[in-house]
């Protein structure tokens, strides 16, 4: 294992694959022409097996952990076709080791989800070792058997060592005991908040700060402002931070002070509503925890939840998201100018459904416009008027960074 946590040395000699054997690399072109459909099956699985309230609040977490199991199926999948020596495990991989060790997540419950991943991955490889004809599916079954277990631990061993060196480096720390602190007035239970010198009746704006100069710009944002800040460090350069005062304070006011405040250096800062009191703490983060659910895909100085509540509401729904899509996206792919079809929606969209103002947008006649909705509507199969707010959830989500909502691309 290299020094950052990676596996570099092992050759698929060792694991007993045949790359070069014809029969393995028919049954790893036939996985790969499923993977969409594997990752979205391995994905459902893990998030419904995820019971850990705290990691559920944790919008890193959860990203980090849709993350991790895409590259885990890219991993097996590239490691089962290398010639030479094994890739390197993803860093979504081991990153998400140590976001889990943060949250309190067990070891044991991070092991038993890439097992299920990877048992789920060979139940598909059976389905599709079982389409092979005669000696290419007994190949093809020993090149897969042989190698299934060897790669599983693997994984285990690195995500084991990442795990615990994480506990080890924040057991007993100041960071470790603010954290569960927090951790526990989120989760509604009764604490001793004097630790924390911050007043928790007063009101407030929670704040997600991520980048090298997290810390400093929610200390230099609080000094602009006059308020008090408690800042929780939460690793891999995020800082969960609220800002309290004793009146409600205008977004306005926090965007003009972040523009004037920021150090230098890249940072994003994901906010909640003003809110008051002890609920008014826990709620305002929230909605910074969905407002960063939408930053982490969809990078930006500064996202609001007000601005993207129900586009991070899809985005903690994967069911929700990818019907959007699927409705709402899918079948303009299939139709003669797709393209063109999706740029005339979305300046019809941006354009606040004001045909002539779209038409302006994209150069091109009224009537251009009204015919290519008039196609849109066809391939939807229902008028556009009667679904404002699905399409333009569906193409702000079409739109964004990282995985798409449908897990069809991969994540190494």
């Amino acid at each position: 294992m290299g020094g950052d946590g990676t596996v570099v040395a092992r050759s698929t000699d060792e694991l007993g694959v045949q790359a070069r054997a014809p029969d393995a690399r028919a049954l790893l072109a036939r996985l790969r022409a499923r993977r969409p459909e594997i990752e979205r099956a391995i994905v459902a699985r893990v998030r419904q097996s995820v019971s850990e309230p705290a990691a559920e609040q944790d919008s890193e977490y959860l990203a980090g952990l849709h993350a991790a199991v895409l590259a885990a199926v890219g991993f097996a999948l590239q490691a089962l076709e290398q010639r030479e020596r094994l890739p390197a495990i993803p860093t979504a991989i081991t990153a998400q080791a140590r976001r889990a060790a943060r949250n309190g997540v067990e070891l044991e419950a991070i092991l038993s989800r890439y097992i299920l991943g990877h048992s789920l991955l060979f139940d598909y490889a059976l389905q599709e070792a079982a389409c092979l004809e005669g000696a290419l599916q007994a190949g093809a079954l020993r090149a897969l058997s042989s190698a299934h277990a060897s790669l599983a631990e693997v994984l285990v061993r690195a995500v084991s060592r990442e795990h615990v060196a994480e506990l080890q480096r924040i057991c007993g720390s100041d960071e470790r005991h603010l954290a569960e602190r927090v951790r526990l007035l989120l989760a509604g239970e009764s604490q001793d908040a004097s630790e924390l010198h911050y007043e928790l009746e007063a009101w407030h704006v929670g704040v997600i700060a991520r980048g090298s100069a997290a810390a400093r710009t929610l200390e230099a944002l609080a000094q602009a402002l006059g308020c008090r800040l408690l800042g929780v460090p939460r690793g891999e350069g995020t800082v969960w931070g609220w800002l309290g005062s004793l009146s409600s304070l205008p977004t306005a006011d926090i965007e003009r002070a972040l523009a004037s405040a920021e150090p230098a250096g890249k940072i994003s800062l994901a906010m909640g509503e003003p809110a008051a009191g002890l609920q008014g703490w826990r709620t305002t983060h929230r909605q910074a925890q969905a407002a960063q659910l939408v930053a982490l895909r969809r990078p930006r100085r500064f996202t609001r939840y007000a601005d993207v509540a129900l586009l991070a509401a899809a985005l903690r729904d994967e069911t929700l998201a990818s019907a959007l899509t699927e409705t709402y996206l899918a079948p303009l792919d299939g139709a003669r100018g797709a393209q063109t079809l999706r740029d005339t929606l979305n300046a019809y969209v941006g354009a606040e459904r004001n045909i002539s103002a779209a038409a302006a947008a994209l150069g091109v006649a009224r009537k251009t416009v009204l015919r290519r909705l008039s196609t849109i509507e066809a391939r939807l199969g229902r008028p556009l008027r009667s679904c404002p707010a699905e399409l333009e959830i569906a193409l702000q989500l079409g739109e964004l960074d990282g995985p798409d909502p449908r897990c069809s691309a991969a994540a190494e």
